[in-house]
């Protein structure tokens, strides 16, 4: 993943560039960069973040650097920004997202009289160098953007810094943000909308899917409309979003908050109904009446209904608090924190490729609150179950630390299919998915899409034994995860406006 921070103003930017850029910290922990055009015309630096944080290792850049206009990036990939001189001028270039169709670009850009690429990465040719060849084989830098977005399968939004402005192009279907702000003497591109608001701007405008504005430090010109059709990922809201922004007027912490309110009521059978008053003392226990009521003969682990009284919930941390508070308000059960996680060391533990380095950071950073976990039964709210590796550590963890019962809730549908528009993880292969090494189990290596289809189903057979064989391998009292409705539900966009791929498949 990656997020990226561009500025341009009637004074040095570079302040403004640099606490811009590094609100995106929360998107990547490998590369960062900066680039800047002054008088002197740009300057630029690159950092690897793996092992210190964006702020520490650019704050001595910050005083050498110089100039009325810039760009950031923070990075999973590639290095980035990088600076372009072609016969559509010098500019500088950040991408956020993914390509699919990589090697018949770069066929198409041999046969159109690209000579090289520079720029290679972990063994592959720069994503964004690629960019930047797609948009030099046209005549402008609009109709090379233009002309970006309909080559690329897969997604990506772009700015590019020029010595007139910064010119933004979101990707096509908007399956990221893409926001300005303004104030007095300037104006801001933005991945995250909290970015800029610290820093004195206001929300001036949100681009739409596809669209192309070029951003001066006077405000912004539209140089192409927005598609009508929008794809934006669903994802952000469950976890790669920070709390404080927002995507198509929609707040991240608010909609986890709804996301763990709609849980809460599945749990309780009830969806809010008046027979349960203010659901304080409707534990997720047997507060069915006979209309809501799970049959008895479905299975009470998977479904989570019925059986079990939590003594708290808790989030595991971060990503999993807010959706934890939204369930512990609605249902009545105390919200607590059973472990804290210990912030000043320890990175995002499923960045480093190695899996074993993986999960010792994941049990590391979690310290233990023997108090509330000892003879305790808990729900967990994670925002989602990719390998399942580190949830299982997690809950043996509070076996070992004294729990009788972890009953876990991910605040996402199960995870079938890797995502083919943004580098979410390292991932590469569809079976680090829990989900199918369970489905490749259970029906054999080729699996169709309508099998795959019907497992994506909450109410089908094969989907409620999945989800009961992920109980019994990662040893959880119960699971349940949210439904894709109830989901799509949280976050108050229509389904059609959201990309759901990740979960059911659907482009």
């Amino acid at each position: 993943m990656g997020g990226f921070f561009g500025v341009v103003s009637k004074h040095d930017c570079v302040m403004d560039l640099f606490f811009g850029t590094d609100y995106h910290s929360h998107l990547g922990t490998r590369r960062g960069g900066m680039a800047v055009y002054g008088e002197h015309g740009f300057q630029r630096s690159i950092h690897n973040i793996e092992n210190s944080p964006f702020r520490t290792k650019f704050e001595r850049d910050v005083e050498e650097l110089a100039g009325n206009a810039g760009i950031g990036s923070i990075s999973d990939n590639e290095p980035q920004p990088l600076l372009i001189h072609s016969h559509l001028g010098s500019y500088a270039i950040v991408t956020v997202g993914k390509i699919n169709n990589e090697e018949e670009l770069i066929q198409h850009a041999f046969k159109n009289g690209h000579i090289h690429f520079m720029e290679m990465s972990g063994g592959r040719i720069n994503a964004t160098e690629l960019t930047a060849a797609i948009i030099n084989q046209k005549q402008t830098l609009t109709d090379g953007l233009l002309y970006t977005q309909e080559m690329i399968q897969g997604s990506m939004t772009i700015l590019l810094l020029t010595p007139e402005g910064i010119y933004a192009s979101r990707d096509r279907y908007g399956r990221t943000p893409l926001t300005v702000g303004q104030k007095d003497d300037a104006c801001c591109v933005s991945f995250e909308s909290f970015a800029y608001i610290n820093l004195g701007y206001h929300d001036c405008y949100e681009l739409g899917p596809g669209e192309i504005v070029r951003v001066t430090a006077d405000g912004v010109t539209q140089l192409s409309e927005p598609r009508k059709e929008m794809k934006i990922c669903s994802f952000l809201w469950v976890y790669y979003g920070y709390p404080t922004s927002s995507y198509e007027g929609i707040n991240v912490e608010e909609m986890r908050y709804r996301c763990g309110q709609i849980l809460a009521d599945r749990d309780l059978g009830c969806h809010g109904c008046s027979h349960c008053p203010g659901h304080a003392n409707a534990a997720v226990s047997g507060s069915q009446t006979p209309e809501t009521a799970i049959p008895a003969e479905q299975n009470a682990a998977s479904t989570g209904t019925d059986t079990i009284h939590p003594d708290i919930v808790a989030g595991v941390p971060d990503s999993g608090i807010a959706h934890a508070i939204g369930y512990a308000n609605e249902s009545g059960i105390p919200f607590a924190r059973p472990f804290i996680k210990y912030t000043p060391t320890w990175p995002r533990s499923f960045m480093p490729q190695n899996q074993s380095q993986r999960n010792l950071i994941a049990k590391m950073k979690l310290i233990p609150v023997g108090a509330l976990i000892k003879d305790k039964s808990l729900l967990l709210i994670d925002d989602s179950i990719v390998r399942g590796t580190q949830l299982g550590e997690t809950t043996e963890f509070l076996y070992q630390s004294g729990a009788k019962e972890v009953h876990i809730r991910p605040a996402c549908p199960p995870l079938l299919f890797g995502c083919n528009y943004l580098n979410f993880s390292r991932s590469n292969s569809e079976l680090d998915l829990i989900t199918r090494r369970i489905i490749r189990d259970r029906e054999g290596d080729n699996v169709s899409e309508e099998i795959l289809a019907d497992y994506a189903n909450p109410d089908s057979q094969n989907y409620q034994e999945m989800v009961e064989e992920i109980r019994k391998r990662l040893n959880f009292t119960t699971l349940k995860f949210h439904r894709l409705d109830d989901l799509v539900k949280s976050i108050g966009l229509p389904k059609e406006c959201l990309c759901t791929y990740c979960w059911d498949g659907q482009e």
